[in-house]
């Protein structure tokens, strides 16, 4: 009796982890289909530097590891088991860029190997943060999993998740350096204002499901320097980066490059703050 019952539980984990991998492949299906269906992610796979591209998979690996362990599309049971899901989720976004991308015509067996690696690679990683985002978009509402006591560091990590998800929707695209172009240093200005205000307003203020409470005896400023700022420099930061690895800052002047993280910088503050609704 006892081992039909252990057999029965088994079936039933078996059965709720496979809930939970559709569920991944939906999300990742879902979030990442934007940047399956932009000609400049594809072109990106063929020109992306090995090196960077081997950097971002790892970046991107971490942030996915991460995200298994605070929200991942089933409950992680400690660090090996987020290392584990991390790796499904990057799989699951990888084999699902690979059909959609092969579905529309895009992946040809002209391109050879290395064209079509580095595009589904490169497809993979903000895939595989759609399917992890596919537990909280998707899954038991009831279930909170460990954001609701993270900390600091771990706030911070998920702004972070939040800041490379919404803007990686943009990053590919030349509208970015066309609207740098067009812009004054006054509206530039102006934007990274605009930035810092809508990270803080939705994050504390304007009263989203799920949106972050203030933290208990900080003040407005402490609040401010610690968690708005501290997102705006994570934003920026990562949308400096994602810049570099797609190869937009290769000879450009200084000033350029931080204008454009300040245009990028914008929907990565958005991403950032909706972190906790998203990821």
């Amino acid at each position: 009796m006892a081992e039909a019952t252990g057999t029965e539980a088994e079936k039933g984990a078996n059965l709720e982890y496979a809930i939970g991998l559709a569920r991944a492949l939906a999300g990742a299906l879902i979030f990442a289909f934007p940047l399956v269906m932009t000609m400049e992610m594809w072109w990106i796979g063929f020109y992306v530097a090995p090196l960077r591209l081997f950097l971002f998979l790892l970046l991107g690996l971490g942030m996915l590891v991460g995200l298994a362990y605070y929200s991942g599309f089933e409950p992680a049971d400690g660090v090996l088991d987020a290392v584990l899901d991390g790796l499904v989720a990057f799989g699951v976004g990888a084999v699902g860029s690979f059909a959609v991308l092969w579905l529309l015509g895009i992946l040809t067996p002209e391109m050879g190997w290395r064209g079509t690696v580095g595009m589904v690679a490169i497809q993979a990683v903000p895939a595989g943060i759609g399917a992890m985002a596919a537990r909280k978009q998707f899954g038991d509402a009831s279930d909170s999993g460990r954001e609701d006591r993270a900390g600091y560091p771990a706030q911070l990590f998920l702004m972070a998740a939040g800041a490379l998800f919404l803007a990686f929707n943009v990053a590919p695209t030349e509208e970015m350096i066309l609207i740098t172009f067009k812009m004054s240093p006054a509206q530039i200005l102006g934007l990274a204002v605009a930035s810092i205000l809508l990270l803080h307003l939705l994050v504390y203020t304007v009263g989203f499901a799920g949106q972050e409470k203030w933290p208990e005896g900080a003040g407005f400023w402490t609040t401010f320097l610690t968690y708005t700022l501290a997102g705006y420099a994570i934003a920026l930061l990562l949308s400096a980066y994602v810049l570099w690895t797609f190869g937009r800052t290769d000879g450009t002047a200084p000033e350029l490059v931080a204008m454009m993280a300040v245009v990028l910088g914008f929907p990565a503050a958005l991403g950032a703050a909706i972190a906790r609704l998203v990821v």
